[in-house]
């Protein structure tokens, strides 16, 4: 979310809290489909486990290259808007019918 006024940590810690609380809803929707087992499960967790290492190195990427800024609240804000779209993206997956 873009910001052009005032102090620019009190919408990255807006961001923050959102992004754990969609990340809660996320951990308790993966968390059914995985007790639940079989192949669905099983599928889940190893798409999990891929998902977390990709949005890392896509993320470590970002930072070597300079695309998540230079100042410390750009970097921070451009971090948080890479995770919430992985987290939103499977939010949206997890809960369709």
């Amino acid at each position: 979310m873009k910001r052009s006024r005032g102090n620019p940590w009190i919408g990255i810690g807006f961001d923050a809290w959102r992004l754990g609380m969609e990340a809660s809803a996320v951990i308790g929707l993966r968390t059914l489909k995985i007790a639940a087992g079989g192949p669905a499960g099983a599928a889940e967790a190893e798409r999990m486990v891929n998902e977390k290492i990709d949005a890392a190195l896509a993320l470590q990427k970002q930072a070597l290259t300079g695309a998540l800024g230079l100042s410390p609240a750009t970097m921070s804000a451009r971090t948080l808007a890479h995770y919430q779209r992985k987290v939103s993206a499977n939010r949206r997956r997890l809960t369709k019918t």
